[in-house]
């Protein structure tokens, strides 16, 4: 009796988180009428054509977004786990003067929300050229190559440090420097916290809207978040339709990132569970 009451509440957890999801779908298969009357969940008239719509709605295609989305999020991933690596092996293994004078700094900047910085870095950027340039994604991307999201460098001087130094000193003893232990030691038994913030740096880049919105005012420069807001105009009138369409769309590439780095999400669990 206990499992089965158990299981009804798991079951209506999972109808309650997915019921958004599901209508989701469902309004991207309905007729505009359909969606303005807000009656029922599954659709009466399937209208495949949001998608066709949504996709052709502008004077640039929709797949040119997600282009662009792909090519922040990708770069922001590479970023993110390269610069934050090294700022955590220099913080978690090396020793150096104020070493946690910086640290504590560092891990300061989490105080601060990400709108209050967004004034002073736009006026920097724009005094280097960058807002509006050439290629305008720069302000978006160069902070990720050095190492400013201070949560995945703590999460990555945390994971160092249960490392065993004892690996160090070994390497150490064999003649190995400080740049080779890491290539050899700390970067192979890092993977776990690599792959934790290449998921997070991708799903959040994906999903970011706010700061694209700053920095990108070209229609063909935008990404999905921003591109999305364009189904509704400054009258008022909205393609609902294909815009839930498009919408279900952007989760796809999200949904295929975690499938593949899934196997190496599980993997990195397991060797977290052996280490504790």
């Amino acid at each position: 009796m206990r499992s089965r009451v158990r299981l009804l509440v798991l079951v209506v957890i999972l109808a309650v988180v997915l019921y958004p999801l599901v209508w989701m779908v469902a309004t991207s298969f309905k007729s505009p009428s359909e969606i303005a009357s807000n009656i029922g969940l599954i659709p009466r008239e399937f209208t495949p054509g949001n998608f066709s719509d949504g996709w052709h709605k502008f004077d640039v295609g929709f797949g040119r977004f997600f282009v662009n989305s792909a090519l922040v999020a990708g770069l922001t991933v590479v970023g993110n786990t390269v610069s934050c690596l090294l700022a955590a092996y220099a913080f978690g293994r090396l020793r150096f003067r104020l070493r946690g004078f910086w640290f504590a700094i560092m891990i300061g900047t989490l105080l601060l929300p990400g709108h209050v910085l967004i004034i002073p870095q736009y006026i920097l950027f724009r005094n280097l050229g960058w807002v509006g340039g050439g290629f305008p994604y720069l302000p978006l991307l160069v902070p990720h190559f050095l190492a400013t999201e201070a949560f995945f460098v703590f999460l990555m001087v945390q994971f160092m440090r249960g490392i065993p130094r004892e690996l160090d000193e070994a390497a150490v003893i064999d003649g190995a420097s400080a740049f080779s232990i890491f290539r050899h030691v700390i970067l192979p038994l890092s993977r776990p916290a690599l792959v934790t913030t290449a998921i997070f740096s991708f799903i959040w880049t994906w999903n970011d809207f706010f700061r694209q919105l700053v920095y990108l005012s070209e229609l063909r420069d935008y990404t999905v978040p921003v591109a999305l807001t364009l189904f509704i105009d400054s009258t008022s009138e909205s393609s609902v339709g294909p815009m839930f369409a498009m919408s279900l769309l952007s989760l796809i590439p999200v949904f295929l990132f975690f499938v593949a780095f899934q196997k190496m999400l599980v993997e990195g669990i397991n060797t977290s569970g052996l280490k504790g």
